[in-house]
Parts: C-alpha cells; structure tokens; sequence
C-alpha cells in the first residue's frame, strides 16, 4: 500500500526541519522506507536465531562481493579487498580495505548484534507432567515472559553432529509451529486483569509439545539435522515464534516482527557496508553474540574478535618498518565506532516513564543515546560527529536519555569502547515492545537509518 498523498503540512513539518516539504516528496521518501523494512523483514525470517543471522549476512555479503577468511589463516589484504569473519558461528565482522593504510586512515566501525531475548532449551530437555509432552527452557537474557504465552512456536538453532573423529556444526530449523506455552484461564486466575500476571521461569514457562510422557527432543533434532540420534553430541537450540514479520499500519508504516531488537541494526549495517563506496579509511561492521546476557564470551563483545581482526587488519596494511603494536594505536586513535542498538520511542501509553524533554518517536529518524554514568558511550564529540552524518541523510537525530529514577540499559558502545580505546556514539532507530517476542518500529527509520550508517561509513 503506498503512503497517503493526503498528508498535512503539520505533518510533515514535526519530522524536521530537514525532511522534504511537499506532500509528493514525502510520499516517494516512506515508499522507500516500505521497501527497506520488506527487505528488512526478509532479513529476520531468515533469522531465527544467531547462527542463522549469521549466515544470512554472509549470504548477503558473498552476493555483494565479499568473501570469507579463516582466522587459522594470515590475513593477506590489499586496497579495496572485502572480506568477513565468523566467530563461533554467530558473531561476524566484515570489512572492505580502505585506500589507505590503517594506521593512516584508520577505521569506521559499525556495531551491532545477532542475538534476542528468548527461550533456550536446557541440555536434558525432556520433560513430561499431567500427560503432556514439554520441554525445559532457560530464560535467554531480559526477555519479557508474558509475550512468550500462547504463541505459536517452533525452534531453531545449531546441532553438533559426530563426523567420523570430528564435530561439525548443522544448522537447524524445525520451520513449522511445534510447541506453545500455554497461559493460565481466567476462571483460575482471577485477578489477573487487575493484579498483573506473574510468571515463574522455572515452572510456568515450560512449552507443550504433544501428549505422552516422553518429548525424545534429540529425535526432533536429528529429522532436522537429516542424521543419527547417537550422532547429535550437542546443541545450541532456542524458540521462536513463527509468525512471519510484517509491514503494518493504515498507511505501511510500521514493522510488526520479531528481533528488531537487534536484527534491524544488524540489517542496516549490513546494508550501509555493501552501499558505501571505497573510501581512504576501512570500513568495518562486527555484528556480535551474546549482547543480551553482558557480553562476557569469545564472540561477545568483551572478547577478542574485534581487536583481532583491526590488529589483524592493520598488521596487513602498515608499513614494514613500523610495529604492530604501534600501527594499531595509531589507527585506533583517528577511529570511530557507532554502537548500533535499537532505542525506546515515547510510547502512547507509558509516556510518564520517559524522560520529557527526550521523547522519540517512530518516522522521524535515528536516536543519539546519551547516559552521563557511561550505560552508553556518547560523548559531546562523538554526538556532534554523529549529528553530521544525520545530516548528510536529510535529518535531524533525536535524543534519549532516561528518567533520572530509572535504571539505564546498556549496550555493546561502553564495552568495546573500554576494549579498544575508540572513540565511541551509541544509537539506534526508535522502536516499542524492545524485549517483546514480537515488536514494532518504523518503516521510514529502516530507510533512515541505512542512509545514515551508509553516510558514516563513507
């Protein structure tokens, strides 16, 4: 459905003082945002999990001319070579060499993360009570339980399959609806509607799967794995929900899906790398794991793989009479890294519980994140930096901050800032529902924000 003509004035002028004037011009801007979040929507069906965003960015990047390294092997680079990393099977870091060596040039980084909130099945999985076929699952970072009821789910992840002497990594997707949590009827619970829904992980969480006594979980996996039970030595297996993301509104301009948080960063990064043209500095995004539960693993980051793979690539590209130890100080010190991570629009309902004067809202750009105690790492400089690109992209940012008397999230911004000493800005296209099993943004902040990363990078 294409955006409505019959736009006020007023309109359009709350959007900035940047955004086009005339009602045609607008129109032809969300008809682009319409087409960014279908691709955007692909991308998350595509997703399920980590592992699989990991691989569909390196579908997309060896379609658009990038290919693999192994970290086993020397890193061997030459101006304008494009090429990507994978870490554990869902941390990825793509670059493209910049014209000039790093130490010179230095880097423009975008960060991001493949992981969500959701439900992760346990190493004995099988569980059955009262007749029922369930599976036990573990709460996989700050999700918010009551969404997680009565969905239909399914489940998808990486299977460690026995190969002769080795263990290799199969990726899985149960790709129909499986099991469901199934919520408490009124009649049993009458206060519910009044004295909220309270929830434990341990005991009310548990999925359905089927009547009997026994779920045989491992016989799931390995139909999905075309293998053996006794092959499946391990698994990294979490639900999802199947419904298919979707673009929502009167007028298209909304996303209803799951994982923006924080596939929508990941996706526009992705985009902004293949689109940016060759530039003196390297161009680099790292999309990690684990973000949601702190960051503290090998593909997290609060591990090495960034700072590998920059010392890495400046080992490659300095001078043969400088140091390696040297050379990487040097490009980090003229670097910049964007922290993107999806940020909290006002929402109708709630808006008491943002902070006044900070307010974003959805169609109206990319959110500078600001925290004073460092929950994000924006400084002055790095905000104004960041405002330029915005710019460049035909708007103005808008700003959060929390409320003074709430606690503030953090991201992967302060981390990998400490990690490596880069100067650092925390961001994100505005959304509600952050944490839900299903949540909601903005057409146009999908295109927005491909534009703006697009213009960081270049």
């Amino acid at each position: 459905m294409q955006a409505s003509l019959a736009m006020s004035s007023e309109k359009i002028t709350t959007l900035g003082a940047r955004f086009p004037k005339t009602a045609e011009d607008m129109a032809k801007l969300r008809e682009r945002g319409t087409l960014d979040a279908a691709d955007l929507c692909a991308f998350i069906d595509a997703s399920p999990t980590p592992f699989h965003a990991a691989r569909e960015a390196a579908r997309r990047l060896g379609a658009g001319g990038y290919t693999e390294l192994s970290e086993r092997d020397d890193f061997v680079l030459s101006p304008g070579d494009k090429r990507f990393v994978i870490r554990g099977g869902s941390t990825i870091v793509a670059f493209a060499v910049g014209t000039e060596p790093a130490p010179d040039a230095g880097f423009r980084i975008i960060g991001a993360h493949t992981d969500s909130p959701n439900l992760r099945v346990k190493p004995n999985a099988d569980a059955s009570k009262q007749g029922y076929r369930q599976l036990g699952v573990e709460v996989y970072g700050g999700a918010l339980y009551s969404t997680w009821m009565d969905r239909d789910l399914s489940i998808a992840g990486r299977v460690l399959v026995r190969r002769d002497s080795r263990v290799e990594p199969v990726l899985v997707d149960l790709s129909k609806t499986v099991c469901r949590v199934p919520n408490l009827a009124i009649h049993l619970n009458r206060g519910v509607n009044t004295d909220g829904l309270v929830l434990n992980a341990q005991k009310h969480l548990a999925p359905i799967l089927g009547l009997g006594k026994d779920s045989e979980f491992l016989k799931l996996l390995a139909r999905a794995a075309d293998d053996k039970v006794e092959n499946i030595l391990g698994y990294d297996a979490m639900l999802y929900g199947t419904e298919k993301a979707a673009i929502a509104g009167v007028d298209d301009e909304l996303v209803f899906a799951a994982r923006l948080d924080n596939l929508g960063s990941c996706h526009s990064a992705l985009r902004a790398l293949l689109a940016s043209p060759d530039a003196p500095h390297t161009r680099v995004i790292v999309l990690y794991d684990h973000e949601e539960c702190g960051s503290r693993s090998a593909v997290g980051a609060a591990g090495t793989v960034l700072r590998d793979v920059l010392r890495r690539i400046t080992d490659a590209t300095k001078k043969a009479s400088t140091s390696i130890e040297q050379a990487t100080v040097r490009a980090i010190s003229h670097s910049l890294l964007i922290s993107a991570d999806m940020a909290h629009a006002v929402h109708p309902n709630y808006a008491d519980q943002h902070e006044p004067q900070h307010l974003p809202h959805l169609g109206r750009g990319m959110v500078i994140k600001s925290n004073s105690n460092q929950s994000y790492a924006t400084n002055g400089e790095t905000a104004a930096r960041f405002t330029l690109f915005c710019e460049a992209a035909g708007y103005e940012p808008q700003r959060f901050v929390v409320r003074s008397d709430l606690p503030c999230g953090s991201t992967i911004g302060p981390i990998t800032a400490a990690e490596l000493g880069i100067q650092t800005v925390d961001v994100g296209a505005p959304m509600l529902s952050m944490h839900s099993c299903r949540e909601l943004a903005g057409t146009l902040d999908v295109h927005l924000s491909i534009e703006t990363l697009t213009k960081a990078l270049s």
